[in-house]
């Protein structure tokens, strides 16, 4: 900024001096309430979790509104006037929202956790999880889990008896106050500390009873606990250092009893951990004492409270004066052991603690007194006028009291004295402990509310972590400085350590980004800031150019001098004047510029505390005299103009441009440099750029010139920027000149003056990264900031901190230390490891595309190691972070994502926003419904998923053959013969019975659409659900007429229960999954009158769990009415959707209309049978496999109900009714039974095998006397129940008690139905050896069966009775098989019943008059029926063609005089074939096999009406049987579903077999499926091990979605069935392109099999790199050579990149080229030539022995080939063998070999760029060094070419030459740091050769010879 400017805010407080105009216009502004209220303004820093861009919040209020404002924007405001009393304090902090269950609801939702009686799933033995399938029980587990805590902004306003909490996110909580606030302040890490009011009386009265007054300050974390007492505690230790909290109690034995906090301290200022702090500060004032003293607070949750310590010196005080205190209260007090301090443990999350028993009857509970928690979320601010009656002053005894009832947890009894109170007992949540004291003179403690508090510059200062607290006493002009210290011994210390004249102080950033300076205002009116410690520094308008301002003149600020300064925030701060006036000011002297600051920051950590300050002085000196500009250059002048000042370094003399032409100036400009390297400006004649010339060196350097310049290179390490003015750095000179040549003109050398506490060669940290990961044993350290300064012997001020200031090298160093770990042996590991610690430290892609092309190349090879082998347990992060965007997709699944939302179409995945945006097919569909007036008219057969229905039934129409078949809105056309014998009237009669037959099959439809569209609407809208109509309606063909029913001639009550079935099919299109449906919906949705299509329709949304959604009191308006079919669907519907809670309150809800609940059982409830019997269903869903013994007895005394033993008129529903009771008993006991004998459980069965044979055994009879019940309603009912509660036991002895009868005569006395449901329960129990086959189930049949069947072969007469047992025995058996094998679709099962079905088919279709044929017929088509059931749950979901041929011929049968349950059991047939679309299965738990008994049972109604036999609402129980169970993958970057092969691992018993199959696909229980494997050329492998990896199992139950990512060379299985297309195919052998890229070269284009490369790749890819690549450079059209070289370049180079899935290298292949064609006198050249050698040594000498994968025997080629970077190295090596033979290159080369200065003039010839190429390509050493190993040549040659062996050569010349030249080279390389290659051998010879040369002259101007 250029300068800083106080800009006026209008004053809250009251001013000075005011007209009276001035006053009246104020008034108006702020309207009446306002202009009479003391007004309040506070800053707040939200930071960084705020939700305003500056985090920066502002609150304002007076006695009637508050204020929220950000920014200067007003954000919210509450207003108060109706409340009636005044606004006592406001402020803003933090609330902790503990977490919710998803599910739970407010208490007038069914699904609120208090109802449960139940034990939860997980508490079960392992047996019993069998009960509920995976999705059920991964159901219960998302409604169980409990959301993470979270932190959230809030608002806490306190009136004088109400407060209010405002949270961010929208949520209000209200609590009642019972003292008045004084004042409040944000809490560390949530909630406020509250100080109430200390009123004068209260001191009186404490004073004459001798009582301690009552505690004054409490703590409030959350609105739905009281207020707790800030406890005292002697010492608190840790929370720092990573040591826990802990507290030290007073200790008696010590004689250490610290003072406590008393009721006369009041807190003046609160810390709560903001910007730069870490300290819990609290500092109070004793007025009366005049003692200021410093606190230190803890929050402590109540369970980690250490009540084991010593008693509280408050306890004991309370005890000793209970002595004088009547008797009564001396026995509450003394002789109560509760009083003493024994801790217990919490019986819940609450402040207070349980009181026991023992403690007196003068303190009950507290069960009156209105809590934080009575008035939480939820009460409306009309409910709080309950309250009016506290809004009130408070007197002395009304505080006593609520305090009193606060802490002893009850209301206390009028003759108990409140100084009996012990509010000790309250479990504290913040505890204090005193750290300092200071008194204060009269003075001082008498203008105590103008004490300021400020905490600054919180740091470590080398030695310990430290705080310093400014205390500011006004009164007496002076701030106190303490020091608050983190010792050793774990607490804080605070000691005094200086003091300053101020009148008021505030921390602010002023100085140091991270570090809070503080700004005092002296008395003289001066500002100063106190930074670096107790350093001063002067704020004022001083050595600014221009005057800081005030209220926008140009007045001084001097002129009016500054009295007070409050609210600062970061760098702004609220001044007050001595005139009244205020302003807000931003006082903000810290560096802008990234570089600058961290030059700053790193001579920090080296430079000691005074040389620290003295730089940043100096640069804020020289900043503020250029008005703070920002530009970067500026302040970067700035930093280095205050630099060279304190080294004492002149300055090199630049020469001023003189000229006036613009393009001569350019030359002086930043932009030069950024032009010279443009290609497009190459052409262009640039203006010459002067460079400064080097000044010789006359003095020694400065003493900390050398620790300096060690920082500023390691700085420039981590940026590879050059180094401004380095010439001054007078030893690496050499160093960066080799990387920034042109930085100056000439070629320094090596100064006179050496420090040799700098190395020759200084620490190239990219040959270190290089040198780690070659070889791991190398000793050179790790980069460490740490060993800056003592290497130089000094002490850091550390100005910063711990501030890292080389964040690159800090990011780095960490992860090539793990792929050199030498500790790791595996190459997998090592990469694993890299990559776990990149994504702990949120290093992404966008970091490793900044990073050099060398430096990156490890890293991107570590992540393509973990990208080709994924690990199964990594972090989502991780997976996107290698690549693999599938495999994160899978496990990025949101909490609340239910179980369907796989199967969402791919517009919702990509227009997530706006997922309900219709297509254009949806517009001419409604635009074709328009035209016709059918606007909202639906069928109720839309299934709206093509996407998936494409993939799943490829193009063949069944599903719109089955949605015609199914559909109920439609005429249907019907074909009639027409009959010329017939009369009008016999055709119109003919007509109509035609209507009728059809009429039946209509009425039958909804069950089978309710299967067909399950879960087809993923969401609602806001409007009206519609029901599509039924039609009855005919259209005959060829007559070409529409015949509609007579009136009448169609039963009321089957056009209900069609309507009723018609609802429920229309409520189950609605996804389970959808979140909309709520409470307020379904009573939208309500018709005026109750109809049966609603009450199906509330049937449904109960199946589907909708119904928890459903209010109380909106239930009772539905049952009120008493509308039979609507009180079904209620009970049935809510419990459905409760299913195995055991929820209290439906159950309440059932026992109101299930007279057996009640406890007088015979009570007449005025409730139908049929709604009874719908009740005790729904009392079996509600409490299903929970056994409990009370449901279980009320169930099965109710299938032998005394009043139903005999038929009337009132009891027609009684078989439906014992049908029922069997059911609920069956379902309450599921699986439960015993086999072991148990005395329960016998009893149990006893009353059951009575209730089926009708006789008890012999040896009981003596003891029981049984009741009267009829055998025909009971036997039924019974097996069943029997079944249901040993399911899966293997009971033989209960499985005998349901025997077939084995002889013809006890064959005929029972019904032939009977069988059936005797083989079905018997095979329940005997569950495990069910097998699909023939002989199984002629193994089921009795031998006299057999027989008989085998006789008719030979034409033999049988009796009737064994047909008819045959039939019902098959039947039972096949239905026994489907459950078993339900949702399958295994072979075995499907032959075996599809043979049974057409054999039942044959037989019954055949016709006969005689009545046995017909009574023979009627059993084969119910056994027909039910084993088209079987078949069809076996093969559910699958529309497999052949079940749907035959079920399409059975539909087409209505010439016949079928019955509506044939119809119902086709029509539930064709559905379950196709169950939701193709997308669901049924399962086989426990749970699924009750409901599919119940919905299939096996009593075929001969009308829609009749529910006598069975109550057809269960029909529908199906859907608890349900799971979407549909494999789908989908590519991951088209959201689109593919087809995918699969390997499958199932678990069958104790074997384990190998499935493959072709996702879209349903695959077996997920509780079977041990894993999923994805091995396909097509895609990228990976595996799902559902067995031991939870997560893989979690997010496949909830989106039975596997995400595939496809590899870029190939095209989907959709495209390309037979791989004829892929890429390697059509694009030929890449060994061409590999050649191209290794040397490019011209080759013919069009030549290539690929041919245009930007059409051609667009089939292959949809990645917008890929395609605008292909577009841009791959495209035919380039004129010139050198654009016809890099098109074919570009060509490989894309075509490397998509057939190796390796998109990341694309880039590097384009800077590879940028290399080759880059020029060296480019700026950047020497640094892209270190690089590409890093790169080159790399990959030739590192990763095929480290990061191959080679030694693991598992290789894999490298991004970038070898070769490649091996091609670019030579092209420039080319280059540079024109320089080396330059004769004048040859002039500098020997200079600089032999030590001596290179002239200035040769360099300006040949190029310092030329030079400084040669010595970087060859890792030339040093000058410095060359001298000396020159000079060491010479010598070892002369010493040893005249000595024998060993000591010499023994004057073989050749060898001592080779042997010095080994020599020398091994030195020079190891004294030089350099990359893998090390000093080129050719580049040493060229050395000698000079050295020689130099040798043979000096020699022959001696006269001698070498």
């Amino acid at each position: 900024m250029d300068s800083r400017y106080l800009r006026p805010r209008c004053s809250f407080e009251s001013p000075v001096q005011q007209s009276v105009l001035l006053r009246s216009i104020r008034s108006a502004l702020r309207g009446s309430n306002l202009g009479r209220d003391r007004q309040h303004t506070v800053f707040y820093d939200a930071s960084p979790e705020a939700e305003t861009e500056d985090g920066v919040e502002e609150l304002q209020w007076d006695q009637e509104r508050v204020v929220l404002c950000a920014g200067g924007v007003i954000q919210k405001q509450w207003s108060f006037s109706h409340e009636g009393q005044p606004v006592q304090w406001a402020c803003n902090g933090w609330l902790q929202q503990a977490g919710a269950v998803p599910t739970s609801r407010s208490s007038g939702h069914y699904t609120n956790d208090t109802h449960s009686g139940l034990s939860r799933e997980h508490e079960r033995d392992s047996r019993t999880r069998a009960i509920f399938g995976p999705f059920e029980r991964a159901a219960q587990e998302r409604r169980r889990e409990v959301e993470p805590e979270t932190r959230v902004r809030a608002t806490f306003v306190f009136l004088r008896s109400v407060g209010w909490i405002y949270l961010r996110n929208g949520v209000e909580y209200t609590f009642s106050l019972p003292f008045i606030v004084r004042k409040a302040w944000p809490l560390y890490p949530h909630g406020v500390i509250i100080q109430r009011v200390l009123e004068p009386t209260e001191v009186q009265e404490a004073e004459l009873t001798g009582d301690d007054t009552l505690p004054t300050i409490f703590s409030l974390i959350s609105p739905l606990a009281e207020a707790t007492v800030v406890d005292h505690a002697a010492n608190i230790v840790g929370g720092f250092h990573s040591v826990p909290l802990s507290l030290v109690h007073d200790d008696d034995s010590s004689g250490q009893v610290s003072e406590p906090l008393s009721a006369g301290e009041v807190i003046i200022w609160v810390s709560h951990q903001g910007h730069g702090e870490d300290s819990d500060i609290l500092v109070t004032v004793h007025p009366e004492r005049r003692r200021l003293s410093v606190w230190r607070y803890a929050y402590m949750k109540l369970g980690d409270i250490p009540f084991s310590q010593a008693q509280s010196r408050f306890r004991k005080k309370r005890a000793s004066m209970a002595a004088g205190a009547p008797d009564n209260q001396r026995q509450t007090v003394i002789g109560s052991e509760g009083f003493m301090w024994r801790p217990q443990p919490p019986s819940e999350d609450h402040p207070l603690e349980t009181f026991p028993v023992q403690y007196g009857r003068h303190h009950p509970p507290m069960v009156s007194v209105p809590s934080m928690s009575s008035m939480a979320t939820g009460t409306s601010r009309t409910q709080l006028s309950l309250l009016d009656e506290q809004r009130y002053p408070l007197r002395r005894d009304r505080l006593s009291a609520d305090i009193n009832r606060m802490v002893l947890g009850g209301r206390t009894e009028p003759d108990v004295s409140p100084g009996l109170a012990d509010y000790t007992r309250m479990r504290s949540t913040h505890w204090i402990t005193r750290l300092y004291s200071m008194e204060l003179t009269e003075n001082e403690s008498t203008d105590w509310p103008k004490i300021t508090i400020s905490t600054f510059d919180q740091r470590f200062d080398g030695q310990v972590d430290r705080a310093l607290l400014g205390v500011c006493r006004p009164a007496s002009e002076t701030v106190t400085i303490l020091s608050v210290t983190k010792s050793s011994d774990k607490t804080l210390q605070v000691t005094p350590i200086g003091e300053h004249p101020a009148v008021s102080v505030a921390s602010m950033r002023i100085m140091r980004s991270n570090v809070e300076d503080l700004l005092v205002a002296e008395p003289n009116g001066a500002l100063t800031i106190l930074t670096h410690g107790l350093r001063t520094y002067n704020a004022s308008t001083v050595g600014i150019t221009g005057p800081m301002e005030v209220d926008g003149s140009n007045t001084p600020m001097l002129s009016n001098r500054v009295v007070g300064l409050r609210d600062p925030i970061r760098s702004a701060v609220t001044i007050e004047l001595l005139d009244g006036n205020t302003s807000r000011a931003s006082i903000d002297f810290t560096p802008k510029d990234l570089l600058t600051k961290q030059c700053l920051e790193v001579l920090a950590v080296t430079l000691p505390a005074d040389w620290s300050f003295g730089l940043q002085v100096t640069f804020t000196d020289a900043w503020r005299s250029r008005r703070l500009s920002c530009d970067p250059e500026t302040e970067f002048e700035c930093f280095k103009s205050a630099l060279l000042t304190i080294l004492e370094i002149e300055p090199y003399p630049t020469e001023r441009t003189r000229t006036s032409d613009p393009w001569e100036r350019l030359a002086c400009s930043a932009s030069f440099g950024r032009l010279e390297d443009d290609l497009v400006l190459s052409g262009l004649q640039l203006p010459q750029r002067s460079s400064p010339k080097p000044v010789p060196i006359r003095k020694r350097p400065h003493a900390l010139l050398a620790p300096v310049l060690n920082a500023l290179h390691m700085l420039g390490e981590d940026l590879r920027l050059m180094i401004h003015r380095h010439d001054e750095v007078y030893q690496w000179t050499d160093y960066w000149k080799r990387f920034c040549p042109n930085v100056t003109s000439g070629w320094v050398h090596h100064s006179s003056f050496v420090d040799d506490r700098l190395p020759v060669w200084p620490p190239d940290m990219t040959a270190m990264f290089y040198g780690r990961i070659n070889n791991p044993d190398w000793r050179l350290p790790w980069y460490d900031i740490q060993k800056l300064s003592p290497h130089f012997k000094l002490s850091p001020g550390y100005a910063y901190g711990k501030l890292e200031p080389l964040a690159y090298t800090r990011q780095l160093t960490p992860i090539y230390r793990c792929l050199a770990d030498k500790t790791v042996e595996d190459s997998r590991k090592r990469a694993e490891n890299a990559m776990h610690l990149m994504v702990t430290h949120r290093i992404g892609p966008a970091f490793l595309n900044a990073l050099p092309l060398g430096l990156a190349a490890p890293l991107r090879e570590a992540a393509r190691t973990c990208q080709l082998a994924p690990g199964q347990d990594w972090p989502t992060a991780a997976y996107e972070f290698v690549g693999r965007n599938d495999l994160a997709e899978g496990t990025n699944v949101i909490p609340s994502e239910l179980n369907t939302n796989g199967y969402r179409p791919v517009k919702e995945f990509l227009c997530q926003s706006n997922p309900q945006r219709p297509s254009i097919r949806s517009l001419v569909y409604y635009a074709a419904s328009a035209a016709a007036g059918e606007v909202g008219a639906s069928s109720g057969v839309e299934l709206n998923i093509e996407d998936f229905t494409r993939i799943r039934f490829g193009q063949d129409k069944r599903l719109d053959e089955v949605a015609r078949m199914l559909r109920s809105s439609e005429v249907p056309i019907v074909r009639m013969i027409e009959r010329a014998e017939l009369s009008e009237h016999d055709q119109a009669k003919e007509q109509q019975n035609h209507v009728l037959r059809i009429a039946e099959r209509t009425l039958a439809l909804p069950l089978g659409r309710a299967m067909f569209t399950f879960g087809s609407v993923p969401t609602v809208t806001r409007e009206a659900y519609a029901i599509p109509r039924i039609e009855f309606s005919i259209h005959l063909q060829p007559q070409n007429v529409t015949i509609a029913p007579e009136p009448n001639k169609i039963p009321l009550d089957s056009l209900n229960w069609g309507d009723f079935h018609n609802g429920v099919a229309a409520a189950l299109r609605i996804s389970p999954s959808s979140t909309i449906i709520e409470s307020s919906w379904i009573k939208f949705n309500r018709p005026s009158e109750l109809t049966p299509e609603h009450a199906g329709f509330l049937y449904g949304l109960g199946l589907t769990g909708h119904l928890r959604e459903m209010l109380t009191w909106h239930t009772f308006g539905y049952l009120t009415p008493k509308h039979d079919l609507t009180s079904i669907g209620i009970l049935l519907g809510l419990s459905a959707a409760n299913v195995g809670s055991g929820n209290k309150h439906v159950t309440k809800l059932l026992a109101v209309h299930t007279p057996a609940l009640l406890p007088t059982p015979t009570i007449d409830l005025n409730v139908p049978l049929i709604t009874q019997a719908a009740g005790l269903v729904g009392l079996g869903l509600l409490y299903m496999g929970s056994k409990n013994r009370r449901m279980a007895e009320v169930c099965l005394k109710q299938i032998s109900r005394n009043d139903l033993t005999q038929p009337d008129l009132s009891n027609d529903h009684r078989e439906a009714y014992a049908m029922a009771a069997a059911l609920a008993f069956g379902m309450v006991t599921l699986g439960e039974g015993s086999v072991v004998p148990v005395p329960a459980d016998e009893a149990l069965v006893s009353e059951l095998r009575i209730l089926i044979h009708g006789e008890a055994p012999s040896h009981m009879r003596s003891r029981r006397t049984r009741a009267a019940f009829d055998i025909n309603l009971t036997s039924p009912a019974a097996t069943i129940a029997l079944g249901l509660m040993y399911l899966r036991t293997e009971s033989q002895e209960v499985a005998d008690i349901l025997t077939i009868p084995d002889t013809i005569m006890a064959l005929n006395r029972i019904p032939p139905s009977l069988l059936l449901l005797r083989m079905l329960s018997r095979n329940l129990i005997l569950w495990n050896r069910i097998t699909a086959t023939r002989e199984w189930i002629d193994a089921q049949l009795p031998p006299y069966i057999v027989k008989a069947l085998d006789e008719r072969g030979q034409e033999k007469t049988i009796d009737d009775a064994i047909d008819l047992a045959f039939y019902n025995i098959i039947a039972g058996c096949c239905f026994a098989i489907a459950l078993k094998y339900a949702g399958t679709a295994r072979e075995e099962p499907y032959l075996l019943l599809i043979n049974y079905y057409d054999t039942f088919s044959r037989m019954a279709y055949t016709n006969g008059p005689a009545y046995d044929h017909k009574i023979k017929r009627h059993a084969i088509r119910d056994g027909l029926n039910l084993i088209s059931i079987s078949l069809n749950i076996v093969m559910a979901g699958t529309g497999e063609i052949n079940c749907l041929r035959r079920l399409r011929y059975s539909y087409g049968m209505y010439n016949q005089a079928m019955r509506y349950g044939t119809h119902m059991a086709t029509h539930m047939s064709l559905g379950l074939l196709f169950l939701g679309g193709g997308r669901y299965t049924l399962g086989c738990s426990n749970a699924a096999i009750a409901c599919l008994v119940a919905a299939f049972f096996p009593r075929f109604a001969p009308v829609s009406s009749d529910n006598k036999p069975y109550l057809q609402a269960l029909r529908h129980l199906w859907v608890l049987a349900v799971e979407p169970r549909c494999l789908i993958a989908r590519d991951v970057d088209t959201k689109e579903i593919v087809y995918l092969p699969v390997k499958i691992k199932v678990k069958e018993g104790p074997d384990v077999e190998m499935a493959q199959l072709i996702s879209p696909t349903l695959i077996p229980d997920f509780d079977k499926v041990l894993s999923i494997r994805v091995d396909t050329p097509r895609y990228w492998p990976f595996y799902l091990d559902l067995a031991n990896v939870r997560r893989h199992k979690d997010s496949l139950l909830r989106s039975q979605t596997i995400y595939v990512k496809r590899r870029t060379a190939f095209l989907s299985y959709l495209e390309d069935p037979k791989g004829s297309r892929s890429l390697l195919v059509r694009s030929g052998s890449s060994s061409g392109d590999a050649a191209t890229l290794d040397f490019p070269r011209l080759t013919d284009t069009k030549a290539h099999p690929a041919g245009d490369l930007s059409q051609f790749i667009s089939s292959f890819s949809i990645d917008p790199f890929f395609l605008a690549f292909a577009d841009h450079f791959c495209r035919d059209g380039f004129e010139t050579d050198s654009e016809h070289l890099f098109n074919a370049y570009c060509r490989a180079s894309l075509l490397d990149s998509i057939l190796q899935d390796k998109p990341q290298t694309l880039q590097s292949h384009l800077l590879l080229y940028r290399y080759r064609v880059m020029k060296p006198s480019s700026r950047y050249f020497h640094l892209r030539l270190q690089d590409l050698r890093f790169s080159a040594d790399f990959y030739s000498k590192v990763y095929d022995r480290r990061f191959s994968g080679r030694s693991e025997n598992n290789p894999r080629p490298p991004l970038i080939r070898d070769g490649t970077l091996s091609g670019t190295l030579y092209a420039l090596d080319q280059q540079l063998e024109a320089v080396r033979t330059d004769p004048t290159f040859l002039t500098a080369l020997a200079a600089y070999a032999r030590g001596e200065s290179i002239p200035t003039a040769v360099v300006d010839v040949v190029g310092g760029s030329a030079i400084a190429w040669y010595l970087l390509r060859n890792n030339v050493p040093v000058s410095t060094l060359l001298g000396v190993l020159q000079g060491l040549a010479q010598r070892a040659h002369a010493a040893c070419i005249g000595l024998p062996p060993p000591e010499g050569s023994g004057g073989d010349a050749a060898a001592l030459e080779r042997g010095v030249r080994e020599v020398l080279h091994a030195t020079g390389t190891q004294m030089t740091t350099t990359l893998g290659s090390g000093w080129a051998m050719r580049s040493l010879d060229e050395i000698l050769h000079v050295w020689r040369s130099a040798y043979n002259h000096t020699s022959f101007k001696n006269g001698s010879k070498i």
